[in-house]
């Protein structure tokens, strides 16, 4: 089975600038796939590419199967997008605004459904221009999968979400992964990406740092499980490939369990801001 996206030495430039160059990955399938950097890394770049939105300087790009740039109505039937920006719709009401987009789809999901899957069915009938800023995002979420997109990019899509809101969007996106619906997901919160992603792509200053699973990517060193203890001396901390061996060799030194023990993996934050370093100042 071809790949739902494939990127091959993907290059923008600005004049002199070079947003990109020379970016490559694929998505398969049915996979959640999060872009993650810092701001100005060259994420919404990418993605716009990606869209059929901006044309690219080089390398090459196919998504579904055909070029972005030049995919025509029912290429772009086919994707779903959710924007880093708000919906506006002057007096439109909620369930106006999805009336209407749904209409431009083949397929598109009931609406009661997608109000419910995104929690605004009891805002329904309330004017676009009432909603607070989560419940507008809400609406762009519900906006971005009304189509049944066979790929949804989400551009920061809880931003303004409460954490029972985010809880919320995260069963969604597993109910859209269960459905076969394939996700490109940018975020800057990375409890969100290691929740949702199945890979992960770290891109800064344009360039592509590592890809691979969650538990996957970073420097070995990075991945090595951390303990922590306390003693008489102090706080301690130890990096070790076998933590069990280490808090057992601790008890037996001692003669009794240190205070506080703790062993941990590395979250996927620490390694992300150990991976972008300085580049991200570049």
């Amino acid at each position: 089975m071809n790949p739902v996206v494939e990127v091959v030495d993907l290059a923008k430039r600005y004049g002199d600038r070079v947003a990109l160059a020379g970016v490559s990955f694929t998505i398969e399938q049915g996979e959640t796939f999060a872009l993650l950097g810092p701001n100005g890394a060259g994420k919404s770049t990418t993605i716009e590419i990606l869209e059929g939105y901006r044309r690219r300087s080089g390398g090459e790009a196919r998504v579904l199967g055909a070029d972005p740039g030049s995919g025509g109505l029912a290429w772009k039937a086919r994707i779903g997008i959710v924007l880093q920006s708000t919906t506006e719709a002057g007096t439109a009401r909620v369930r106006e605004m999805l009336t209407h987009v749904a209409s431009f789809f083949p397929n598109p999901r009931p609406i009661d459904e997608t109000l419910e899957s995104v929690g605004l069915m009891d805002d329904a009938g309330t004017r676009i221009s009432a909603l607070s800023g989560g419940r507008r995002r809400r609406l762009d979420v519900a906006l971005g999968i009304v189509g049944r997109p066979e790929l949804l990019f989400l551009d920061e899509p809880t931003t303004g979400f409460d954490p029972e809101a985010r809880r919320r969007f995260w069963q969604l996106v597993e109910q859209l992964k269960r459905e076969g619906t394939t996700i490109l997901l940018t975020t800057h919160y990375l409890d969100e990406a290691a929740a949702l992603a199945d890979r992960v792509a770290v891109i800064a200053a344009g360039r592509l740092i590592d890809i691979g699973t969650v538990d996957s990517i970073g420097p070995d060193e990075a991945r090595i499980p951390i303990v922590r203890w306390h003693d008489a001396e102090g706080a301690h901390e130890q990096r070790t490939e076998q933590p069990a061996m280490f808090v057992a060799g601790l008890v037996s030194a001692a003669g009794g369990e240190p205070r506080d023990v703790e062993i941990r993996r590395p979250s996927l934050e620490e390694i992300y801001l150990r991976l972008i370093g300085d580049e991200a100042f570049e």
